[in-house]
């Protein structure tokens, strides 16, 4: 195809330019959802960290759900990208389309592609995997018997995993109304750097039955190959939501081109496989955390309370993947200003997390 005349080496440098800045982006924006303190609404008006100053972003992955759901989604289209029939001219043509954008950015500015911010289309996939997984989720999520094998609330686990959520209705939003500023969202294919897959892995994991999820990973799958922009690249400008790891488990090696959003790398094999995960083309993004947001009167009561240098309260002993974790329990047992401690779940345990973090 005509984008292989372009140099590898260019093609490589610019790819990790992207990708840098596009982690760097998703970054922060996870921090601006969580780690901000809202505006003060009779402070100065000329410099805010929000596009609305009044109304700081909600951090509360339930009430924003439920908002989302009950006033944007009512307004969402119908239509979708579905491939209906896809031929090698349609991939051709495409591939023609972009190579074409991708020499008039290059021509038109030296320092292409610094000055340009990352363009990222979204697709629109059918309902069944984006929207119904999440109302799926916002009628269930008071069902507090629901429990993983090891105890803990599969609604919390979700909870914890939505940054497939964050970013999707961040992406989505008006323009006006957006948080990431840095990454812009395109509606026609050929302008785009990177493709973002909407497909909710991990609701569907822990709500579905799992035949039921097997076969909607399955369809999930067929409908993202489908694309001509995938087939174009193989995948390797995509990015797949694949934030819990026992989610999508049986279709990953199918994609394993792609760029996946993760929790942790986990090196041992235990929850990927050799060749499914690295650091030259994944991210990794932060848990959303289970704790109340510390707001500026809650950092100013706070300061003189912190006597602890390093806290920590979770699980000591892991599975294969916690070697360094227990190396350092060994490390730092007894160290001056040092609390390390096992965590328990429930309303005691993140009131114990909650307190020793704010110490």
């Amino acid at each position: 195809m005509r984008a292989k005349q372009i140099p590898s080496s260019l093609t490589r440098s610019k790819s990790q330019i992207l990708l840098l800045f596009f982690s760097l982006s998703l970054i922060l924006l996870s921090f601006l959802f969580f780690l901000f303190p809202p505006s003060d609404p009779a402070a100065s008006s000329t410099t805010h960290p929000y596009p609305h100053p009044l109304i700081p972003p909600q951090t509360s992955f339930v009430a924003s759900l439920e908002h989302f759901l009950t006033h944007k989604a009512l307004n969402h289209r119908s239509s979708d990208d579905t491939v209906r029939s896809l031929l090698q001219d349609d991939v051709r043509m495409f591939d023609d389309r972009k190579f074409a954008k991708e020499m008039d950015w290059v021509h038109g500015d030296p320092y292409y592609p610094l000055n340009f911010p990352i363009r990222v289309y979204v697709y629109q996939m059918p309902n069944k995997f984006t929207y119904n997984l999440l109302w799926l989720f916002r009628n269930t999520y008071r069902e507090t018997s629901n429990l993983t094998s090891n105890g803990s609330p599969v609604h919390r686990l979700i909870e914890q995993h939505s940054i497939d959520y964050w970013l999707w209705a961040d992406l989505i939003a008006p323009e006006s109304e957006r948080l990431l500023k840095n990454v812009v969202r395109v509606h026609r294919q050929e302008e785009a750097d990177l493709f973002f897959v909407p497909f909710f892995t991990t609701i569907s994991f822990f709500l579905l039955e799992k035949q039921q999820c097997k076969a909607l990973y399955r369809e999930a799958l067929k409908w993202v190959t489908d694309q001509p922009a995938w087939k174009r690249s193989e995948g390797r400008d995509h990015i797949f939501p694949i934030h819990h790891p026992w989610s999508f488990k049986s279709v990953r090696r199918y994609v394993k081109n792609s760029i996946w959003l993760l929790p942790d790398m986990d090196s041992t094999g235990n929850w990927y496989k050799p060749g499914q995960v690295s650091l030259e083309k994944d991210l990794i993004l932060p848990y959303v955390p289970n704790v109340d947001l510390c707001d500026a009167k809650c950092v100013s009561e706070s300061e003189s309370k912190r006597t602890i240098l390093l806290f920590f309260r979770g699980r000591l002993k892991r599975n294969a993947g916690g070697k360094i974790r227990s190396k350092l329990v060994t490390e730092l047992a007894g160290a001056k200003d040092v609390v390390i401690e096992e965590g328990t779940s429930g309303d005691q345990g993140k009131a114990a997390a909650q307190k020793g973090m704010r110490r």
